[in-house]
């Protein structure tokens, strides 16, 4: 016999009948609240009056409110690095949920004030019908490569020894492939040759979706755009700058390669 357990977030809305009372997160003005057992989840009890459903979380409704907060919550960063994936998939939500509530709080066709639709993330306009739903930015995040070696490079707003991968937003009538050899050529220059998809990770800042690429350079001379890029360079697997934290698809893309190449 064949058991099967409860997906522990589910994105499922609860009904518009169902009582306000679950799971919440509080939201502060610069952090989320610790929850009462560890993580991000406040104990199941009677939501706040301003508290939007998520889903449900281990069969039980879950949603997020906001409220002044304290100076000491920690910010959402620092929670995404060290909460279990479940829970990275619950805060990724309740973070573009937020983004999406706060930014369409007025009907972007007429002017009228959005009212929120309680069975799907959407939000209507009565006036003249207009629905909205959440936004999500596909960008592609590549990892360029030429034989063993790596091109990773420094944002300009990067602390002063870290590099990772690039990235850049898909462009209107863009493919993904596409956009990973003009982000390439645009911020290094560099001319790629064979592209090949990794995986995707929702980046909640505030709307992302991650589309992970490896790409192999055509040829290895760099020429940075001076704009985006402060400085980009080739790095063997074994001298490697500040890399970026392990939780993000950028630092699961240089892993991937150092792993493969390691076996070689």
């Amino acid at each position: 016999m064949t058991i099967t357990s409860t997906p522990t977030f589910v994105r499922e809305l609860p009904g518009a009948d169902t009582p306000r009372w679950g799971y919440w997160i509080r939201f502060g003005e610069s952090g989320i609240a610790p929850g009462e057992e560890g993580g991000i989840l406040q104990s199941p009890g009677a939501w706040p009056e301003q508290a939007m459903p998520l889903g449900m979380w281990q069969g039980l409704p879950v949603a997020m409110a906001h409220e002044s907060g304290e100076a000491g919550w920690p910010p959402a960063r620092d929670w995404l690095a060290r909460l279990p994936a479940a829970q990275g998939d619950l805060l990724a939500t309740a973070l573009q949920v937020n983004a999406w509530a706060r930014d369409h709080r007025f009907c972007g066709r007429c002017g009228t004030p959005m009212q929120r639709l309680s069975h799907e993330f959407a939000m209507q306009c009565k006036a003249c019908g207009h629905r909205s739903y959440p936004r999500i930015s596909p960008c592609i995040i590549t990892l360029v490569t030429h034989g063993r070696d790596l091109l990773l490079a420094r944002n300009a707003r990067f602390p002063a020894r870290r590099y990772s991968t690039l990235a850049g937003f898909i462009e209107p009538g863009e493919t993904a492939e596409n956009a990973v050899r003009r982000e390439v050529h645009e911020e290094v220059g560099v001319e790629i040759g064979r592209v090949s998809f990794f995986r995707s990770q929702s980046w909640p800042f505030p709307h992302s979706l991650m589309l992970g690429f490896f790409a192999e350079a055509a040829s290895r001379r760099i020429r940075i755009d001076g704009v985006e890029i402060a400085d980009a360079a080739w790095f063997t697997p074994r001298h490697l700058p500040e890399l970026p934290p392990s939780h993000s698809i950028s630092r699961q893309l240089i892993e991937t390669h150092l792993s493969a190449v390691a076996m070689r």
